[in-house]
This record gives C-alpha cells, sequence and structure tokens, in this order.
C-alpha cells in the first residue's frame, strides 16, 4: 500500500534528528565520557478508559461521584478539547498507538485486518516499539495483586508486528523503570464478550451490579435527542452510574501507585479511546461520539514543562492522535519522521491545533463513510453514505441499546416530535455544521443558514476538510471486499440475532 509522507524532513532534518536520538541515549555528548550519566527519564502510566465523553465532576457532570479523577484533575491539567480519531474503539485505537491516523494506514474499518498477512506501512511502528528501543520496559496491565484492574484490551487493526508489550504483570514495573504501561478500564461497556450475553434481553454492563448507584432514572437529564421515557432514563443513569464505577478503579491504581513507591516519578495520563457508550454517541461523528476526556499530572521528582501548571484548565483543540508524539516527547524522544500526531505539551511542542479530524467506516456489519472536522466552536461533517441513517441496521446497537428499538416503537405509532422524531430520519443530510458554543448537543443543523458566520464557518472547515482528506492519503473511498462485509453480517446474526423488522422488510 503506498503512503504519502506529508511534510517529510530533508536529509539533513532526519541526521539532526538522528544525532538528538543519540544525544538522548547517551550515546553522544558534550561530557568527556568518564563524567557522561544516562539521561534519567519518568515512567508513564495510561489509564484508558472506555467510551466515555467528559462526563465527570471535575468536567461539571451531575449525577456522578468522581473523587479520584476529580483529584487527580486538581493536581494535574484538565483538557477540554480532545477529540478522538474514531467513534469506536479499534480504529481509534490503532491511530493512537501509531501516531497514525487510520485513515492513512488502512486499519479504519472496525476489526479488520486481523486474520489476514497486513502489514503497518513502511516506518510505522508502535508506540511501544519506539519506547522498548529507548529502554522503557511496557506492560498492558490486567491485575495489581489479586485485584483486577484492567482488561488487557488491544483491539488494534494490525496484528503482524510482532508483541505490542512486554508483561502484564504490575509487579515488575518497580524493578523495571522506567516503564510505559496502560490500564484498560473495563466499566463502561457491555458484557458482550460470552456469546449468552447476547441471547439476553437486557444485556449488562461489564461490573454493573457493583457500580455505585448514584444516578437515579427519575432524576437525571438524558440528552434531548432521546424521548423522555423510562428506558431512556434508565439507559442514561446506567451510563453515569459507571462512570462513577470506573472511578472507584482508578482510585485503586492510584493507590498502588503511591504504596509501591512510584507516584512521583510517574506521569499519569487518564483519557478515553472514544466517546459515550449511547445510541447517539459511540459510532457517531458528533461530540457525543468523539470528545473525550483528558487529564495529565506530572510526578514531582521531575521538572515540569513550562507550560504546565497544577490544577490549570486547558481549552486548546487536541487529537488523540497528538497523544503518541507527546508521549514520546515525555519520555525525551523525538517524533519519527513519518509520523502524523503532534506535540502538545513540553518545550518541543508543536504550535496549537486549529482542527481536529475524525472519520468512521465500516462498523461490525454496518458500512458507512463519514468525515468530520472539528474547531474551537463548530463541528462540520460529511456523510458520503446519507442513506446509513441512524435507522440503518447494526445488530449490536440494536441489543445493546433498549432506546432504539423503543424509539423505532415510538416512531410507528406517531409518538415522536422534535429533536427525537428528526433522528429517526431515513436519510442524512450530506453536510451538516453545528455550533457546538450555541447548540452543545449538536441538533440545529446550520449548513443551510444564511447567516454570514455560518457561511464563513461551512466553507472554512469544509476547505479543512478536503485538504486533510487528500494530504493525509484517505483510504476510505476504497471498499473492502464483499466477502469481508458478508462475514460480519454472519458473525453479527449470529451473535445477536436479527430483529423482527429487518425480516419482515
Amino acid at each position: 500500500m503506498a503512503m504519502r509522507a506529508v511534510g517529510r524532513p530533508c536529509r539533513v532534518e532526519l541526521s539532526l534528528a538522528f544525532v538528538g536520538v543519540l544525544l538522548l541515549s547517551g550515546t553522544v555528548s558534550s561530557q568527556p565520557p568518564e563524567l557522561a550519566k544516562p539521561q534519567r527519564r519518568p515512567n508513564i502510566l495510561w489509564i484508558v478508559a472506555e467510551n466515555i465523553g467528559p462526563d465527570l465532576g471535575c468536567y461539571g457532570m451531575h449525577q456522578v461521584q468522581t473523587p479520584n479523577l476529580d483529584r487527580l484533575a486538581s493536581q494535574g491539567v484538565r483538557y477540554t478539547r480532545v477529540f478522538a480519531t474514531s467513534p469506536v474503539c479499534a480504529p481509534s485505537r490503532s491511530a493512537i498507538m501509531t501516531g497514525m491516523y487510520q485513515t492513512t494506514t488502512d486499519t479504519h474499518h472496525m476489526r479488520s485486518h486481523r486474520d489476514d498477512d497486513f502489514r503497518l506501512p513502511p516506518g510505522v511502528r508502535p508506540l511501544t516499539h519506539w519506547l522498548k528501543d529507548a529502554g522503557y520496559f511496557t506492560a498492558n496491565i490486567r491485575t495489581i495483586g489479586s485485584q483486577w484492574v484492567g482488561t488487557g484490551k488491544l483491539d488494534l487493526n494490525f496484528v503482524n508486528e510482532g508483541p505490542i508489550f512486554e508483561s502484564e504483570d504490575w509487579s515488575a514495573l518497580k524493578n523495571r523503570q522506567p516503564f510505559f504501561a496502560m490500564i484498560n478500564l473495563p466499566e463502561v461497556e457491555y458484557d458482550i464478550y460470552d456469546r449468552k450475553c447476547a441471547k439476553k434481553e437486557r444485556v449488562e454492563w461489564v461490573g454493573e451490579r457493583e457500580h455505585p448507584q448514584i444516578a437515579h432514572p427519575d432524576k437525571v437529564t438524558p440528552p434531548p435527542y432521546y424521548p423522555d421515557h423510562p428506558i431512556t432514563r434508565q439507559e442514561w443513569a446506567r451510563y453515569l452510574n459507571a462512570v462513577s464505577g470506573l472511578d472507584r478503579r482508578v482510585g485503586w491504581i492510584l493507590e498502588a501507585l503511591r504504596r509501591d513507591g512510584l507516584e512521583d516519578d510517574t506521569v499519569i495520563v487518564f483519557f478515553a479511546d472514544n466517546g459515550r457508550l449511547e445510541a447517539r454517541g459511540i459510532h457517531w461523528c458528533y461530540d457525543s461520539g468523539l470528545h473525550v476526556p483528558m487529564i495529565i499530572r506530572w510526578p514531582k521528582n521531575f521538572p515540569a514543562p513550562p507550560s504546565w501548571k497544577a490544577g490549570s484548565v486547558s481549552g486548546q483543540v487536541i487529537s488523540l492522535l497528538d497523544l503518541t508524539a507527546t508521549t514520546l516527547a515525555i519520555a525525551g524522544l523525538p517524533r519519527p519522521p513519518l509520523m502524523q500526531s503532534r506535540i502538545f505539551l513540553g518545550p518541543q511542542a508543536d504550535p496549537p491545533r486549529t482542527y481536529a479530524f475524525s472519520a468512521r467506516d465500516r462498523i461490525d456489519e454496518t458500512v458507512n463513510r463519514i468525515r468530520t472536522v472539528r474547531d474551537a466552536r463548530y463541528r462540520y461533517i460529511r456523510n458520503y453514505m446519507p442513506e446509513q441513517s441512524f435507522l440503518a441496521l447494526n445488530r449490536y446497537k440494536e441489543k445493546c441499546f433498549l432506546v432504539i428499538p423503543l424509539m423505532r416503537q415510538l416512531h410507528a405509532e406517531g409518538k415522536l416530535s422534535g429533536p427525537p422524531l428528526a433522528l429517526m430520519r431515513s436519510r442524512l443530510p450530506e453536510e451538516e455544521l453545528y455550533d457546538t458554543a450555541a447548540d452543545p448537543y449538536e441538533i440545529h443543523n446550520l449548513a443551510e443558514s444564511k447567516k454570514p458566520e455560518h457561511q464563513q464557518a461551512l466553507v472554512r472547515l469544509r476547505t479543512a476538510l478536503d485538504t486533510w482528506i487528500t494530504e493525509t492519503g484517505d483510504r476510505g473511498w476504497v471498499p473492502e471486499p464483499p466477502e469481508v462485509v458478508a462475514r460480519f453480517e454472519k458473525e453479527m446474526h449470529e451473535w445477536f440475532g436479527t430483529p423482527v423488522w429487518y425480516r419482515k422488510r
């Protein structure tokens, strides 16, 4: 697969970058050999949440209790405009772990390249391989002692690059510093891994019975694009309680860092892989599917970056893709020449982004292509397959989100109005534009607005998206072979069955 190199440095720049690597590694030093000392590097811990938006207490969300993450934010920097490159896990994680847009590396379809000979393009490597070469021990932690803390999830759309991590053992970290460790939190995820779950009328969330019951269905306020109904309120309360449950697990992890004497040497990065686990969130390119929290706490034993201030809030636009190069920078490593990720923290930080770009392609059996760009205020969405609306069949979502069959029923009975009724249209607009400052739920499409400020935003964001598609070599225009899609249709039918309404079509 050909991949276009965007802004590739010249040979002199590459040579300078190589010298920089040698300086960082201690191979080249301005000091006499007998005085040169290895550079001490911080540990780095990623705490990765599944499927949440910025719905923590420190972000102003009600009906949750997140004291551990709130405290982490008070000790670190809380970022308010961070956007995933995909509204679903595998493409998003593939981008984060390579520092490359999934649409550039052909990893943009959900659960793709799991059983073929696919390899990442030349020069593209998993983040952990760069870190390991620099002396970092890498681990994807499942347990701390006898306590289960992480799923060990990878869910990458590449499997032939060799081991991604070296260990799952928390106890190994203390004696293998510096380390890069990741812990994937399970709470905000449906328990669909056991096929028997697919036969239940109501699929449970991971750990649902143990979640703190902070949010009550009769007291929550779901997003206004859903009907006000007991099922809607129940689902929204379940989501918020899962967020509170997630915070409890974060507390266990932070306590283990303190107990094992690792806290003051470890940079902690908390973030989510994609947006909310709700019917119009995950899988869709609205803020609800792409806007994620991020908190970074700096350790006491390492000098903080000049711009870093404990308890501060950053509103700069950040793509979750940028976490890759920033992690390398925290480790004292340069960004590899082809990497599209940018550095947003530290003395080597790139100029702040104006735009964050995201994409949605096939998810399970549901073929689609959506591209979107977000600046500090506006979101522009382009639907290449507008016939694939909210009503399009996706068996996973039909089974897991009871609000979807509810809305189908209410729509058939003529009982929907306003935004819930608009959500049930059979065709999406080809273009969507939302002013997220005035319309945070992205309900009022301004693409046809005649106001000059809206027309200017539309043209500007449309042009930015066109440029990004061209410069990054977006491969979304290349269809997957029909047999690939057919295999997913068969698999999803076996897991979840086919809804009666679809069989009768």
